[in-house]
């Protein structure tokens, strides 16, 4: 189904590296709407039911409108889910530490250079460097619900109604993604052990609901609020037809098509390549054009609150929150927008295959 084209518009954003690890599991039924009711450019928005008006940026909200459904619910979740599309950071990429020593870099840069234009007091004194810079892991995962460029303004005190609120971030972002896209690599920002696998299952089709007549090829998308540079950067470092550290060439067929799952992926994109990023639903809408799929007919796999909320406002079949990446599940567990809670990828795994 073809849905119109898409303008897009331009930004920077980014935020990764290195392991991070949640635990726990929660299951939830129920939907989030935590969109503004102004219209995408996709065409079949204006054929959607008009969404209850909230903040796209609260952090807990209700819906009247049923997008979050489990697989047995009837309707079109009767259907068979055809695609998936995957966060990056904290859902595929256990990236944390990159980004937290990224944003550190920036912020002590910013902090040093408006030192040097007051010109008051003991420059020596009031320096930082990345390690002495005042920002905990926690403030930091708190951030990656936003966009690069308003995290990093938020880092630095500012408020969305400050008039420099904007510039700042991006001028910020644009500094971020410079310094941590060229570092990204398997070490910076490998997979979480099991997730290749679960990639390549999905695409050879080994995955089924066996009642529920599935098995096929389940097309493959990532949306990140990062940059769309740094996306295909982290999916070609774990890529070993990409990776530098990984040049032999595939004995089989069969190691063939792992050796290339970064070309599996039907579409990737970041919040530069598409009109507004999460929250709001546009990335995925435009996911499913490119993969040539309804949204009902799509699962997003994410690990923050952002995440649930785009799910909804993209009307997926369904949004499967996993508790490893930046935010715990007493954080995701007030998302009604997520159908279930995995806290490891086996459990990922059968939430997805229940929709096959």
């Amino acid at each position: 189904m073809s849905f119109g084209g898409v303008a897009r518009a331009a930004v920077f954003l980014s935020a990764v590296v290195e392991g991070f690890i949640g635990g726990g599991r929660m299951t939830t039924t129920g939907v989030v709407d935590a969109r503004r009711s102004s219209p995408s450019s996709f065409e079949h928005r204006a054929s959607r039911a008009a969404s209850t008006e909230s903040s796209p940026s609260s952090s807990s909200s209700s819906s009247t409108s049923n997008a979050a459904s489990t697989p047995d619910d009837g309707g079109e979740g009767n259907d068979a889910v055809l695609g998936i599309i995957f966060d990056i950071d904290g859902t595929l990429a256990d990236s944390w530490n990159l980004g937290y020593r990224a944003t550190l870099t920036v912020l002590a840069g910013y902090h040093n250079e408006r030192q040097l234009g007051d010109g008051d007091g003991d420059r020596s004194l009031s320096r930082h460097t990345p390690e002495t810079y005042p920002l905990t892991p926690e403030e930091y995962h708190f951030g990656c619900r936003y966009t690069t460029p308003e995290r990093l303004a938020r880092h630095v005190g500012l408020e969305p109604d400050h008039p420099s609120f904007d510039s700042v971030g991006e001028d910020l972002g644009r500094k971020f993604d410079e310094y941590y896209v060229a570092l990204v690599d398997m070490k910076t920002a490998g997979f979480y052990g099991g997730i290749g696998d679960l990639l390549v299952r999905l695409h050879r089709g080994e995955m089924s609901r066996s009642a529920a007549g599935g098995g096929g090829r389940v097309k493959l998308g990532a949306l990140t609020n990062a940059c769309v540079e740094y996306a295909h950067a982290v999916l070609k470092a774990n890529c070993p037809q990409f990776s530098t550290e990984s040049r032999s060439s595939p004995t089989s067929s069969v190691d063939a098509e792992d050796h290339y799952i970064y070309r599996r992926f039907s579409s990737i994109h970041g919040a530069d390549s598409v009109p507004r990023p999460k929250p709001y639903g546009d990335g995925i809408l435009q996911c499913c054009e490119d993969m040539d799929l309804h949204p009902s007919r799509v699962i997003y796999v994410g690990d923050a609150p952002t995440d649930a909320r785009a799910a909804v406002d993209a009307r997926c079949r369904a949004a499967i929150g996993v508790l490893w990446g930046s935010n715990d599940e007493e954080c995701l567990k007030n998302e009604a927008g997520f159908a279930v809670l995995c806290s490891n990828v086996e459990e990922l795994a059968r939430a997805i295959e229940r929709y096959l």
